[in-house]
């Protein structure tokens, strides 16, 4: 390696400056890919409920001043439609879906009364009766609701009255009460404790309606039996392949059901997902475009660094053939040249992903850099380093020995 080390010294601003082109590059190659796995494992998330057997519909128009008991039979009726349509199997009133951002509700729970400790950002799923078996969620200890356990209760009301049974998430669970039983346990909707519902079963995974970024949290919820929600979404069970055939007919069926709802949207909640995650594919996207132009940038000038050291060297190249170095030698020169100053831009460019990694944590939130993107962007940058150099290092091996005598 001297005699590289050596020859470099007589090129050092194009070195020290396609050095820290590598080092900039791998800097930003290695947070993109650190975001491009978080972005990737946000996206390989499950709802815990069957997809593509389920279809909500968002409904509006509906007059808010019309009695408790007309706001009941015309919910029914909409029910009964909807549950007349071929292909479903059942239907429910509820208030949101996993990863449907609109109409969903998120609660702050105390642990005791009179105590200021409490669990926030969990999500409230209320529905009419049947709307647990409707939406496919196993309730994986104790009980499902009972019709007796549906009422009229609004949280939120001046006088909301006695709070119904509930069914806790098994995550919510384990946050709750680590370790113990939670069925029979409390769960405290004030901090004075008077509005109090006591835990009857626990659910399997099921997702919040809008993730908190940190799976830890995202299926931190609650089920709440209500005679009807307010808020004008069913969801339909239908039978596996003809959901699109549902969607069809939904709008029609609703409209001779009653001429007075307007539809917001109707959407398979397979199709509700995949939405979700939108912007995060296209972030991908452009993270990878942004990969992409860096490494072909930096391959670009290692290509034409390395031709122009190659046309200078001819002479150096061809004294070399003629005591008796092989083209093999000629070539592995110019690798093993490249190989030490990608290293040196490597190991610059590890310090500055690890600052900016940094910088971004402070900034954006960004997680901890861990040592496999790091270590992904240092073999794309020495992968792309003898890609680059390979066509000029073969060049020089074709520098005959009469070349020195010609430049002598």
């Amino acid at each position: 390696m001297h005699p590289i080390i050596k020859a470099l010294k007589h090129h050092k601003t194009a070195a020290v400056l396609l050095t820290l082109e590598i080092a900039l590059t791998l800097a930003i190659v290695a947070n993109a890919l650190l975001v491009i796995g978080d972005r990737l494992g946000s996206m390989t998330v499950t709802t815990g409920l069957p997809d593509a057997e389920l279809v909500w519909v968002k409904v509006s128009g509906t007059d808010p001043g019309i009695s408790a008991t007309e706001w009941e039979a015309r919910t029914r009726a909409d029910l009964a439609a909807l549950r007349g349509i071929p292909g479903v199997e059942s239907v429910a009133n509820v208030n949101s879906v996993p990863l449907s951002p609109t109409g969903y509700t998120q609660l702050c729970l105390y642990l005791k009364p009179g105590s200021t400790d409490r669990l926030c950002n969990v999500a409230l799923y209320a529905g009419s009766p049947g709307y647990v078996a409707t939406l496919g969620l196993h309730v994986v200890r104790g009980r499902n609701f009972t019709d007796g356990d549906h009422g009229r209760f609004d949280l939120f009301a001046v006088d909301p009255g006695a709070p119904p049974p509930v069914i806790v998430s098994r995550s919510m669970a384990a946050r709750l009460w680590p370790g113990e039983d939670p069925l029979g346990k409390p769960v405290y909707f004030d901090k004075d404790g008077i509005r109090a519902s006591r835990v009857v079963g626990v659910s399997g995974h099921l997702l919040n309606p809008v993730l908190a970024g940190d799976p830890a949290k995202d299926d931190l919820n609650l089920l709440m039996p209500v005679l009807d929600v307010h808020d004008g979404r069913f969801v339909l069970r239908v039978r596996p392949g003809t959901v699109d055939r549902v969607v069809a007919t939904l709008p029609r069926v609703l409209a001779a059901s009653d001429d007075r709802l307007v539809i917001n949207k109707v959407q398979p909640l397979a199709e509700t997902v995949h939405d979700y995650f939108r912007d995060d594919r296209a972030l991908v996207w452009l993270l990878l475009g942004v990969i992409a132009s860096l490494l072909a940038l930096t391959g670009f000038g290692i290509f034409g660094l390395t031709g122009f050291w190659v046309q200078e060297r001819v002479r150096v190249i061809g004294i070399r053939r003629a005591l008796g170095a092989t083209r093999t030698d000629i070539r592995t020169y110019f690798q093993l040249e490249n190989l030490a100053i990608v290293t040196g831009g490597a190991a610059l460019g590890a310090i500055m992903a690890w600052s900016l990694n940094l910088w971004l944590m402070l900034r954006y939130e960004l997680p901890r850099l861990p040592l496999l993107p790091v270590a992904g962007g240092v073999l794309l940058v020495y992968a792309i380093g003898q890609l680059a150099v390979l066509q000029p290092s073969l060049r020089a091996c074709r520098v005959s020995p009469l070349a020195a005598v010609r430049q002598a």
